[in-house]
C-alpha cells in the first residue's frame, strides 16, 4: 500500500516538509526562490521588504514576506493588496547590518517594544495568514519581553543564534536557541550553519522547522540533497537560474543581478576563485556565459 506523504502545519498553513529557504537580501530573487522550491523547500522567504516599497515584487512562489520596518505605515494597504499571493508574514527583528542600524530596523529595534507590538498587532488584524518573527541572540531580559509579544500575536519564532556584532560569522550559539525553545510553546524555526543533510536532520530533532540560508547560495540543489528529492535529477545551474529569471523578470532583470548570481553559482567548483575574478570583470551577459561554459 502506498503511504501518504506527511503534511505539516504552521498556523493554518499546510506544508509538505519542515525545511525553508531563509530570507536573504538580493540573493532571494524570484528565480532563485522558485528553483529552491523546485528542489524541495516547502516555504521560500523574500529578502527584507519595507511595506512602503515601490519595487516590483514577484509572488510566483507564493512566498513568505519578511517585513523590515519600524512603523505601521502602509502595512494594512500592502497586506490588503497582496494577501492572496502570500503564504505567511514574518517580522524581522534580527538584521544586523549597518543599513538596519541606520534605519533603526531589524535587530536595532528590539528595545522599541511599543512599536514592535503596534506592528505585530496591525499585521495580525489585517490577515488570516500565519505571522512569525525572526530574532537573533540578545539578553535574556529582552528575549522574555519579545517572547511575550510573540505569544500574543505570532504562530512561530525564527531564531538565528548569533549576536549582532557576529553578523553571519563564527559559530551560532545553539544553547541560546534551546533557551528560546524552553521559554515558549510556540514552534521554533532554527536558522544558522545548516550545511548538509546530517546537520539538517539533527536540528529537526531539536526544533520544529529549519531554514537553509548561506548554504543555498548558488546551490538550490541543497534542498534536494537534504530531502533526497528524486524528481530533482540534475544539479541546478546558473544557466537554469538565468533562463527562469529572463522568463519572469524580462525588462526588470538587471545585468548587475545576473553577474551577482553568476558569481554565487561558482562556489564549490575547481578553479572557482579564478572564475569569480573573471566574472567580476565581465561587462556583458555573453562574456559571463563564455567564462562559465567550461567551468560550470
Amino acid at each position: 500500500m502506498k503511504q501518504k506523504k506527511q503534511k505539516y502545519n504552521l498556523g493554518n498553513l499546510k506544508l509538505k516538509n519542515r525545511i525553508f529557504l531563509a530570507p536573504m537580501h538580493q540573493i532571494n530573487d524570484i528565480a532563485f526562490r522558485l528553483l529552491c522550491k523546485k528542489a524541495g523547500a516547502s516555504l521560500t522567504y523574500t529578502g527584507l521588504l519595507n511595506p512602503q516599497t515601490r519595487d516590483k515584487i514577484y509572488f510566483n512562489d507564493k512566498p513568505a514576506i519578511q517585513f523590515a520596518c519600524n512603523s505601521t505605515n502602509n502595512l494594512k494597504e500592502f497586506i490588503k493588496k497582496h494577501d492572496k499571493q502570500v503564504s505567511l508574514y514574518d517580522f524581522n527583528l534580527g538584521c544586523p547590518s549597518p543599513h538596519a542600524k541606520q534605519s533603526k530596523i531589524g535587530y536595532f529595534m528590539i528595545n522599541n517594544l511599543k512599536s514592535i507590538e503596534e506592528i505585530l498587532k496591525t499585521i495580525k488584524a489585517s490577515t488570516k495568514k500565519p505571522l512569525t518573527i525572526k530574532i537573533r541572540k540578545m539578553s535574556e531580559q529582552t528575549l522574555i519581553q519579545i517572547i511575550k509579544l510573540a505569544e500574543k500575536y505570532c504562530d512561530a519564532i525564527g531564531v538565528h543564534p548569533r549576536t549582532q556584532p557576529q553578523g553571519y560569522s563564527d559559530q551560532p550559539d545553539l544553547e541560546f536557541a534551546r533557551q528560546v525553545k524552553k521559554l515558549t510553546k510556540l514552534p521554533i524555526i532554527y536558522s544558522g550553519n545548516i550545511n548538509n543533510k546530517e546537520q539538517a536532520e539533527q536540528m529537526l530533532k531539536e526544533f520544529d522547522y529549519i531554514m537553509i540560508g548561506r548554504a543555498s547560495i548558488g546551490n538550490p540543489s541543497i534542498f534536494s540533497d537534504i530531502l533526497k528529492n528524486k524528481k530533482a535529477n540534475k544539479r541546478i545551474s546558473f544557466q537554469d537560474w538565468l533562463k527562469l529569471a529572463k522568463k519572469i523578470e524580462k525588462n526588470n532583470l538587471y545585468f548587475s543581478q545576473i553577474k551577482f548570481q553568476a558569481i554565487n553559482f561558482c562556489k564549490g567548483f575547481e578553479g572557482a576563485p579564478e572564475i569569480r575574478h573573471k566574472l567580476s570583470l565581465a561587462k556583458t551577459e555573453e562574456e559571463i556565459l563564455n567564462i562559465l561554459k567550461f567551468g560550470l
